[in-house]
């Protein structure tokens, strides 16, 4: 017998490919896969069957089988031959490097009088068409699971107001067991779409290798067809479960096809069942939600006799990659390029980054807790969140003073490119400068106001920061609404205040200019 079992539709190419075209066995081997041996041992077998090439027009797969394996008679209408439990075949498939040819050398060895392999196969793919038109796409244990939102909503209603705010439910499906997960959030924002990943991936007790998401937007940034971008904060997220990330081609509903049947099951059993039910928080909203997935799972699946709870806990629950120690931390990715201060902003506050990146990008990683840098991949700062705004966070170690010496720009440069608007203009950087734990914290707001020069000239500038020292404003917003609303005009025509020294003490260190 052939080491190397091939349907008859492969026999059939093989055949013609001896006698039609020619071909070496060497050549054959290679062309369909198998090796010079069974290429052989397969063409012997044709000859002691008396086939050559073409074969009759009449005979079938199963009639070929029979002349090629006489001692393995195909089925026929009287055979008794036990039919396989194909439920059970399906269910065995989807356990990692079982296939076909072992479950049925299994059935054999169980039956030795039983059906032969080609047989077997397209019994098989017959029993897969009865089930479900759509099941077609095979799925190893653990290895994916299908994430969507489903396309209607359900009320939460706010016990104050009375106002209804729609949920959205998101449901997970894995592919080898159809173990659902489902959990209802305000929106399909990043956020919420990362906060049900990790709900997911919690109930589940584990991670899939591959995760197939639809081409939202929280999820693909550019949801092209061959090479689709993948959301930066969601890329950490999966690296974190040690997961991978599948788009699903746009337009192509079969490449998620689990899920949209899921998806479809679950507004039937759980949005369905609620439509009546009135909810006045997200929590009670998923506490309901929940009993009535565990109810889902739990039900009995014709097809295969168990439930997709029975079959979660065989099949994909022990092939799931083990959860990190930590659930992921939601945390949002920015690109930033750092300011001459040696400063990047987020979240309305800034921290200090090392001073040698001065005008390079950065990609900064703003978490609940915690704000870090990375230049070309490596963590160069990490500061805790600040609470408030408009906060300078700053390392000692990223300022070193012979940087402040020799900067590019340099408290006295600032002050000499004021005076040269004003002496209003001179006088309020200075005092920007001074009222900084470090000068260089108001490099900044002292460059966005000698920037409106541009717009609104040199002379209603110098108006606005005399009246902005007037009123001591300190801020880039103050000067702009003050030229905005007209105010300096009130101070254009006013006497010059002094012109001030060429000394400034700002923080008890002496420049001159």
């Amino acid at each position: 017998m052939p080491t190397e079992r091939l349907s008859m539709r492969r026999i059939r190419e093989l055949l013609r490919l001896k006698y039609e075209s020619g071909l070496s066995s060497r050549v054959i081997s290679a062309s369909l896969g198998i090796s010079k041996g069974s290429v052989g041992d397969y063409l012997r077998r044709a000859q002691a069957a008396g086939l050559g090439w073409p074969l009759p027009e009449a005979i079938s797969d199963t009639a070929l089988e029979r002349r090629l394996f006489p001692g393995q008679p195909a089925a026929t209408a009287v055979d008794r031959s036990p039919e396989p439990d194909w439920a059970h075949v399906d269910r065995e498939l989807r356990r990692p490097a079982v296939t076909r040819a072992l479950l049925w050398q299994e059935y054999r060895t169980e039956h030795p009088g039983g059906y032969g392999y080609s047989w077997f196969c397209e019994h098989y793919e017959a029993w897969k068409q009865r089930v479900s038109p759509t099941m077609r796409q095979r799925h190893a244990a653990g290895e994916k699971v299908f994430v969507d939102y489903a396309g209607d909503t359900i009320d939460v209603i706010d016990p104050i107001t009375g106002e209804a705010q729609a949920m959205k439910l998101f449901v997970g499906a894995l592919g080898a067991s159809s173990y659902v997960y489902a959990e209802a959030r305000p929106s399909e924002g990043l956020a919420d779409w990362i906060g049900c990943h990790v709900g997911m991936f919690a109930s589940f007790g584990g991670a899939t290798a591959i995760t197939v998401c639809d081409n939202l937007k929280a999820a693909v940034t550019n949801p092209d067809r061959y090479d689709p971008g993948i959301n930066r904060t969601y890329q950490d997220m999966a690296r974190h479960y040690g997961t991978t990330i599948l788009a699903a081609r746009p337009y192509r509903a079969r490449d998620k096809a689990k899920v949209e049947v899921s998806v479809q099951i679950a507004q039937r059993w759980v949005l369905a069942r609620l439509r009546n039910h009135r909810f006045f928080s997200l929590v009670e909203l998923n506490q309901a939600i929940g009993e009535l997935v565990a109810d889902l799972n739990g039900r009995i699946m014709r097809a295969y006799g168990m439930s997709r709870a029975e079959l979660f806990a065989s099949v994909d629950a022990p092939a799931l990659r083990p959860l990190p120690a930590e659930p992921y931390a939601f945390a949002v990715w920015k690109r930033c390029r750092v300011a001459p201060d040696y400063h990047v902003e987020a979240s309305g506050n800034w921290y200090s980054v090392p001073y040698r990146l001065i005008r390079e990008l950065v990609d900064v990683r703003i978490a609940d807790r915690t704000v870090e840098a990375f230049y070309k991949g490596e963590r160069v700062a990490s500061h805790a969140k600040s609470p408030g705004r408009r906060n300078h966070t700053t390392l000692a170690d990223h300022m070193p003073s012979a940087h402040r010496r020799h900067a590019f720009w340099t408290p006295a440069r600032i002050t000499a490119a004021a005076e040269k608007i004003g002496p209003s203009t001179a006088a309020l950087t200075m005092a920007i400068m001074a009222a900084r734990p470090h000068p260089e914290q108001g490099f900044r707001t002292c460059m966005g106001i000698l920037a409106l020069q541009k717009p609104y000239g040199a002379v209603r500038l110098e108006a606005a920061c005399r009246r902005g020292n007037t009123i001591q404003a300190r801020s880039v917003g103050s000067i702009r609404s003050i030229l905005k609303t007209g105010l300096d005009r009130a101070f254009t025509d006013a006497e010059p205040e002094p012109k001030p020294l060429r000394h400034a003490n700002i923080r008890g260190r002496s420049y001159f200019h």
